[in-house]
């Protein structure tokens, strides 16, 4: 396409065009430290500066789906695709400053009860897509963990039983939520400091891990 807007179901997904990013300014390495400029970790230099442009499942039906494009310039909206994509690693990060999820807090309201000081803790919350399973915890820190998802890393504070803690709450399981509490991790793993949680996740089909689990029986 060359430079308009599109919609999905009535909800505008955008604006898009083709622009190209300037072919030299790539670093080998990035590293986001320190002071910021607009040119730091700068990526995908020569190429189009955007290319997809994500849908929530939320706004699509099951049939009967209408894409709208608003095209100034000129293109080919034959060559436009829609692909889904069910994330296999799913990520959180939650910390003690923040608030309960809203939902819980309108439903107290709602049926007159007070809201205690237990229920405001903060939670952290995994789901997986399509059926899938959580089949494994790749990552689980309680303290003050580094970086992103897939590229998480434990900080100076980290409470030991954080990886056992995540896995029995969450392995085996569609989703599962934790609360982000110095008692569930057995204890304040360092005073003074702002504890936050951050968890990695694995998702596989039920049907692919009892294929292995039985293969790794069968190997006996």
């Amino acid at each position: 396409m060359g430079k308009g807007q599109a919609w999905v179901n009535g909800h505008h997904i955008g604006r898009y065009w083709t622009r190209v990013s300037p072919k030299s300014g790539c670093e080998q390495v990035c590293d986001y430290r320190g002071a910021y400029n607009s040119d730091k970790c700068t990526t995908n230099c020569g190429k189009p500066t955007q290319t997809l442009y994500h849908v929530p499942r939320s706004w699509l039906k099951a049939s009967d789906n209408l894409l709208v494009i608003f095209e100034e310039t000129g293109g080919n909206p034959f060559r436009i695709s829609v692909k889904l994509h069910s994330a296999r690693i799913v990520c959180a990060k939650v910390s003690e400053s923040h608030y309960q999820p809203l939902h819980k807090l309108m439903n107290a309201d709602l049926i007159g009860h007070e809201v205690s000081a237990n229920s405001m803790i903060p939670e952290l919350h995994l789901r997986c897509q399509d059926g899938r399973i959580i089949s494994s915890i790749t990552f689980a820190s309680y303290g003050n963990p580094e970086g992103s998802c897939q590229s998480f890393s434990r900080g100076n504070c980290h409470a030991p039983s954080s990886m056992a803690i995540v896995s029995k709450a969450c392995q085996g399981k569609r989703s599962c939520s934790i609360k982000i509490s110095d008692t569930i991790f057995g204890g304040d793993p360092c005073q003074g400091v702002m504890k936050t949680l951050s968890v990695e996740a694995r998702c596989t089909s039920p049907s692919v891990m009892v294929s292995s689990n039985f293969k790794d029986v069968s190997s006996f």
